[in-house]
């Protein structure tokens, strides 16, 4: 597949998918948009051209000819962290949820309108550019787990967590605003940046950062569910020790 030269001004973009007419409108799109595309039409050459290469963001179709969408994001999240948006046929909920499982950070379904794909795709890579804040802030704790998002690393009892660029920010946020409830209309948009998506996404990042900090996942006591309301996050108590 040939390589497309926009200004890059947005980032390089890897478009993996196996239709051409698709591919081509996406990237034209980008490309509009000020970012460089490079596109792949099947799952091993977009693992090829990701490792000569690490894209700033790929963009994934789930069904793909021979190693599928889900595959190719394992890979891609093993090899190292690379923020990733899923193409999923509209209506296929679970396919959406094992995307986002394996560590997908947005999907957006088909037929999509390829504006919207860019508002998504812009998003996500300011969230990813976090990375490096200009400002240094300060580490945050509660109990064994340790948040710094100077430098985006994030451990518990000093073992480090492998959380995808959601999660991280989605632990930052919470352990920012201790005991506040918050539904999930209100952590799409501070976390996510958007004003309209389908909230199961929200709930799905929830389960899986509770999988990573949570003694017990099915019986969470750090981040509560607010019947009614959302999550709120609880950090341990310890006791104060005097001075």
């Amino acid at each position: 597949m040939r390589e497309h030269s926009g200004p890059g001004a947005g980032g390089r973009i890897l478009v993996v998918d196996d239709d051409p007419t698709v591919a081509e409108v996406v990237t034209g799109y980008l490309e509009r948009a000020g970012f460089s595309v490079e596109q792949a039409a099947d799952g091993l050459d977009a693992l090829r051209r990701a490792g000569e290469r690490r894209p700033d963001l790929v963009v994934l179709d789930l069904m793909l000819p021979g190693l599928d969408g889900l595959e190719v994001c394992r890979r891609l999240r093993s090899a190292g962290p690379v923020p990733v948006i899923m193409l999923t046929a509209r209506g296929d909920e679970e396919q959406r949820i094992t995307g986002l499982e394996v560590g997908a950070d947005d999907y957006v379904t088909k037929p999509f309108s390829p504006r919207e794909l860019v508002l998504r795709v812009a998003s996500v890579m300011r969230r990813s550019r976090a990375s490096a804040p200009a400002a240094p802030r300060g580490v945050l704790r509660a109990g064994d787990l340790a948040v710094d998002p100077t430098t985006r690393r994030a451990t518990r009892s000093g073992t480090e967590l492998a959380l995808t660029l959601r999660e991280f920010d989605l632990l930052t946020y919470f352990m920012e605003r201790p005991g506040a409830a918050h539904s999930r209309e209100d952590l799409m948009r501070r976390v996510w940046g958007w004003d309209f998506g389908d909230l199961s996404t929200v709930t799905v990042h929830v389960r899986r950062l509770r999988a990573k900090i949570e003694d017990d996942p099915a019986r969470p006591s750090l981040i509560q569910t607010v019947w009614g309301v959302g999550y709120r996050f609880e950090p341990e108590r310890t006791e104060d020790i005097p001075a």
